[in-house]
């Protein structure tokens, strides 16, 4: 069965075909980064108006990577939920009126749970595939999804059933990353120009608090906007380095101290789960210091998706969505896009 998927939640264009769940025949990614730069982040009215320009171009580049017709898809996959309201219901609508022409299924896919799904799926390139049993842990596992404006620590038990056990109670991680790279001047997108700039720096340089979180009940949550207002407004209280230092020192500084807020809830959630298989995903997914620290950990197995497909991408969505279908399930015409999915966030205490 060859599903198209369509993923329009932030500010990437996607289209991909994806057969019988697993493997990759096109995926297509067009990003909006040259035109949210100049404003240090995403902008949704232009997000939007992008994909509304490049919808019908994307998905046609799929299709013909494919080597594929519209008559030779089986179904079609789309992001409904979380996501920029005005950019969820672009690519929504386009996947509505091509199920409908084509008179074929049709399912709406929450995106975050797609993340988890991202590391099962299979290369377009055979010789790219090592160790692919590797990538299908089974259930139960942790999750730990670390997307645009979602950091959620979650205990899977299937695909499309999870339970959150701990969140944001402000900032997410990736959220902090860009507003630290925006006040610093530092270049767009954040998370990733952070991360090349931190191998350059010494990280020991400032010594940024953690959040105490002492109130309630929130051994699995994190928090950011503490770490975040360190870095932007009190910078010269957490100096540790004498002399001088470079903008490389508060970025190695500032990520080490972001990496360590979520690894504390996280291996939280393993001490209480006694669950030691982590899938991870989302954008801060890609963070090479993360990695680095995960992988120091012989006790635990953590599986992270390609590169390409940390981020946001239609593969997933696809993918996801012959789960789905198999299962017998479809989504009606009538469903609309949600910018927001409860329980993805707490409040304090």
């Amino acid at each position: 069965m060859k599903v198209l998927g369509i993923e329009t939640s932030c500010d990437e264009c996607s289209a991909s075909v994806v057969e019988d769940g697993e493997k990759i025949v096109s995926n297509v990614i067009a990003t909006q980064i040259p035109y949210h730069a100049p404003w240090n982040g995403v902008v949704p009215e232009i997000a939007s108006r992008k994909h509304t320009e490049w919808i019908y171009a994307v998905t046609k580049e799929a299709l013909d990577k494919a080597e594929l017709d519209v008559t030779d898809i089986d179904a079609v996959a789309v992001t409904n939920r979380p996501g920029l309201f005005g950019s969820l219901l672009v690519g929504l609508s386009f996947a509505k009126a091509f199920a409908w022409a084509r008179d074929i299924p049709f399912i709406a896919v929450d995106h975050m749970l797609a993340h988890l799904y991202a590391p099962r799926l299979l290369p377009v390139n055979k010789e790219q595939i090592t160790n692919i049993s590797d990538q299908r842990p089974e259930y139960p596992f942790l999750g730990l999804l670390v997307s645009g404006g979602h950091t959620i620590i979650c205990r899977a038990d299937n695909f499309d059933d999870i339970t959150v056990l701990g969140t944001t109670i402000d900032d997410a991680a990736g959220e902090a990353f860009d507003k630290v790279a925006k006040f610093y001047n530092f270049g767009y997108p954040g998370g990733a120009v952070i991360d090349k700039m931190a191998r350059n720096g010494d990280s020991g340089a400032f010594n940024f608090p953690m959040p105490s979180l002492h109130k309630g009940d929130h051994r699995y949550d994190v928090s950011y906007s503490g770490l975040k207002n360190a870095v932007i407004n009190q910078i010269d209280l957490f100096k540790k380095k004498k002399g001088g230092h470079t903008n490389e020192d508060i970025a190695a500084s500032f990520q080490k101290t972001a990496v360590q807020i979520l690894l504390r809830a996280l291996f939280n959630a393993v001490q209480d789960t006694a669950l030691t298989v982590i899938v991870a995903g989302g954008g801060v997914a890609a963070n090479s210091f993360l990695r680095f620290r995960l992988a120091e950990h012989d006790n635990l197995r953590c599986i992270f998706p390609p590169l390409d497909l940390c981020g946001d991408n239609a593969a997933m969505i696809a993918g996801i969505g012959y789960q789905y279908l198999i299962r017998g399930e479809r989504s009606s015409l009538n469903v609309t896009a949600s910018a927001r999915v409860g329980g993805f966030k707490k409040k304090y205490p």
